[in-house]
């Protein structure tokens, strides 16, 4: 079946069956070879946690906020990356890495503490570019001044959560900003650099969304036309404001069948030059409530792959109808 679909593929980024520009694909043609990244918490918080902007932090997020992977912000970066290696390497050699700055917003602290943190990742053997995710309005001249500076030594890529362009749907969920205030801090991430690329997250799922919305919240990042992006599936993770709402029957999470249908025409509307950074996410088992069907990855990503086969859909096919 594979070989089948690897040669009636109409998408051009690949080797193979695969009809949207994958994260590894790209990772093997820009650094030569496999690459693994190395989740790092250094204890950063969010500005609608600390009551800056608001109070909880999104109502889907950890209290790790998404680091729950990553070692203890606690333990040095060199300790941390030590331990996410020794972790992989029973999947992967370890050759090539890309350190990730995943929990909650690595630029929400004094630049001074960045800059020692980045600069020692850059250090660590094998290290061939960083990752940095943080929101849209946390960009300030000095945080955008550091990328900057980050950018001319290495692969930097900076990943901002948008989630959703919908206003109501980011009060719904507590995101205490709006789009405008995303393409305004997205924008000035573009001009402070040409050679950092950017990454944008998009969640499908949230409550109250049907599938125009996600439909919809995908155009818009087409037409931003990021390097990279990001999909993901709301999981519904104990601890959570969320969580609490699916005890009380408040929320119901999608079905594999409706999430694949709705990725697939998302996929459709966007350029095909985009990377791919993922098409959904892991929950950690301990803390996953639901769906328990994203527990099996390959399950999901082969049902994405017969889907578009099936429908003849690829990455791009539709991008011109909002990407003229």
């Amino acid at each position: 079946m594979k070989q089948t679909q690897r040669q009636q593929n109409p998408f051009q980024n690949t080797n193979s069956n695969k009809r949207y520009y994958t994260y590894n694909y790209y990772l093997r043609n820009t650094f030569g070879g496999k690459c693994v990244k190395i989740p790092i918490d250094i204890g950063c918080t969010c500005p609608n946690i600390d009551g800056t902007r608001g109070y909880g932090g999104c109502i889907f997020c950890s209290g790790r906020g998404s680091g729950d992977f990553a070692p203890p912000p606690t333990l040095s970066i060199r300790r941390q990356y030590e331990i996410g290696c020794e972790r992989l390497k029973s999947k992967w050699e370890i050759v090539r890495t890309i350190p990730y700055f995943q929990a909650h917003t690595n630029t929400y602290a004094p630049t001074a503490f960045l800059r020692e943190k980045f600069t020692e990742a850059l250090s660590l053997p094998g290290v061939v570019g960083i990752n940095i995710a943080t929101r849209a309005d946390c960009l300030n001249a000095e945080a955008l001044s550091l990328l900057s500076e980050l950018a001319e030594k290495t692969t930097l890529t900076v990943e901002l959560g948008l989630q959703s362009a919908s206003d109501e749907t980011a009060r719904r969920i507590n995101r205490c900003h709006t789009y405008a205030e995303f393409c305004t801090g997205y924008a000035a991430l573009r001009a402070a650099s040409s050679k950092l690329q950017i990454c944008v997250h998009l969640i499908n799922g949230l409550p109250g969304e049907n599938e125009s919305d996600m439909l919809d919240t995908a155009s818009a990042a087409a037409n931003l036309h990021p390097d990279q992006i990001k999909f993901h599936l709301l999981h519904v993770l104990r601890g959570t404001v969320l969580a609490e709402m699916y005890t009380r029957g408040e929320y119901s999470p999608m079905t594999q069948e409706r999430y694949i249908r709705v990725l697939a025409q998302q996929l459709a509307l966007l350029p095909p030059d985009i990377v791919i950074g993922r098409v959904t996410g892991d929950g950690a088992p301990e803390t996953l409530l639901a769906p328990l069907w994203s527990r099996k990855k390959f399950g999901v990503l082969n049902a994405l792959d017969q889907y578009l086969y099936a429908q003849n859909l690829w990455q791009g096919k539709n991008a011109e109808k909002t990407c003229p």
